[in-house]
């Protein structure tokens, strides 16, 4: 593999933490092989201008993080926006306090493009759009740019925003975001900052009442819990016109809605999950992909699950059928295995080839003593039950470290400094041993 020392940083460092990297994620990307090619298929048919979902389903250390930033990757790639996000207790998919308008503006912080990978770009993308539009204009009129911004051309550039948005299938806020991109408009050609910063706002569903939002921008509407789905879909179907292919959005930790205590705030978010579905199915969300990161009790326990809310439960699909050996990705809940021995050998020598990047040192490590490493995880007590990748990968690294920082020593001397003579059995108060807490991996 030919890795860049940037991407093999990112790799080492946060594995090291326990985290799923942002970069050079395909470097350790292996026994996915069918997942990633459903995923690029159903990119290709929502660059089309239809609209899916999916939800990742597996227990604790199966690597649902993983195949969401792994998602969010290829998207960038073939020209999507994308945002991958945590659900939390305060950011919800639906709620009453803001929580859910929390969720649509984390989404719209975290968004990243194929140019712009460290999130925040909202406002480099409506600049984009706008850059495109008097260019165009420019054209028309045989005149430079600079000279579209005059004031003899705003009703026109103007007129071109709301005809934009009064095609959009989703209307719901259509008009205010055209009203609002106009807003960021004047503020550009006046250069006026302020008028710019609470156009994004806006956008952003920063600006929380009607008051503040009319007397800033004269908007009278503003992104709330109830309407942010809404807001979702025509930021989507903005982006499809801008000249992206679409908006890919990542949902993790839908653990945190099982978790909820009460039964009515959980049967209101599995109805929003509901609502989603059936759009994304009906090609109605023009141009976005949503992916669900879900445990499984989260999506198939009968009592606080999404298979409790009896109209999202025929549309699951029946949990018998996560556990078959037969390969099928056409479907909406798609198991994610845990990966073979041979898969993870693969997955360990990857390492060892970005982790010599990053430190420019030479490691050796044959292939016997990483199969031996495997042998002592894979036969301690309770490996079984509580040994995850993420264990996995993070006992590895220590391994090179100390390899690394001890020069002269073996990879039979580092194991052995590691884990002794005899393996020490995995302790239950040594391990996360609920497949519903909050999982890296």
């Amino acid at each position: 593999m030919a890795v860049n020392r940037k991407d093999a940083d990112s790799i080492v460092k946060a594995l090291e933490a326990g985290v799923v990297p942002k970069r050079g994620i395909q470097y350790l990307l292996v026994g996915r092989r069918h997942e990633v090619e459903e995923v690029i298929r159903i990119l290709e048919s929502v660059s089309q201008g239809r609209s899916d979902l999916r939800i990742w389903v597996g227990d604790f250390g199966s690597g649902k993080s993983f195949m969401l930033q792994t998602i969010q990757n290829l998207a960038q790639q073939k020209n999507f926006v994308a945002s991958t996000v945590d659900l939390t207790p305060n950011r919800r998919l639906y709620a009453t306090d803001g929580s859910a308008n929390a969720l649509y503006t984390e989404i719209m912080d975290k968004l990243v493009t194929k140019s712009a990978q460290n999130g925040n770009v909202l406002n480099t993308i409506v600049e984009e759009w706008l850059t495109q539009i008097m260019q165009t204009l420019a054209n028309k009129y045989h005149i430079s740019q600079a000279e579209v911004l005059q004031e003899q051309y705003r009703l026109e550039i103007e007129n071109t925003i709301l005809d934009t948005f009064d095609k959009f299938q989703s209307v719901a806020l259509s008009y205010e975001f055209g009203q609002a991109i106009i807003q960021y408009y004047r503020g550009l050609q006046q250069n006026n900052r302020q008028q710019m910063l609470q156009a994004i706002r806006w956008l952003r569903g920063d600006i929380r009442t009607m008051t503040e939002s009319k007397q800033s921008l004269g908007i009278n509407r503003v992104i709330r819990d109830d309407n942010w789905y809404d807001a979702l879909k025509t930021m989507s179907e903005l982006f499809i016109e801008i000249g992206y292919s679409g908006f890919v959005v990542n949902l993790d930790e839908a653990v945190n809605i099982y978790k909820l205590s009460n039964s009515v705030s959980r049967e209101r978010n599995y109805e929003r999950i509901l609502n989603i579905y059936n759009e994304c199915k009906a090609d109605v969300a023009r141009g976005l992909f949503v992916n669900l990161g879900a445990t499984r009790k989260t999506v198939y326990n009968n009592l606080r699950g999404m298979a409790s809310y009896g109209a999202l439960q025929g549309r699951l699909g029946l949990e018998e059928r996560m556990d078959s050996d037969l390969v099928n990705t056409n479907r909406t809940t798609l198991p994610l295995k845990p990966l073979t021995n041979e898969e993870i050998y693969t997955l360990l020598a990857n390492l060892i080839h970005v982790y010599q990047v990053n430190y420019q040192t030479d490691i050796t490590m044959s292939n016997e003593q990483i199969v031996q490493y495997m042998e002592i995880q894979l036969n301690r007590p309770g490996a079984d039950e509580f040994l995850t990748p993420r264990a996995v990968i993070k006992d590895f690294i220590e391994l090179l470290d100390l390899m690394r920082q001890n020069p002269g020593i073996t990879a039979s001397d580092a194991l052995h400094d590691k884990f002794g003579d005899v393996a020490a059995p995995i302790q239950k108060d040594q391990a996360n041993t609920d497949d519903d807490q909050i999982e890296v991996f």
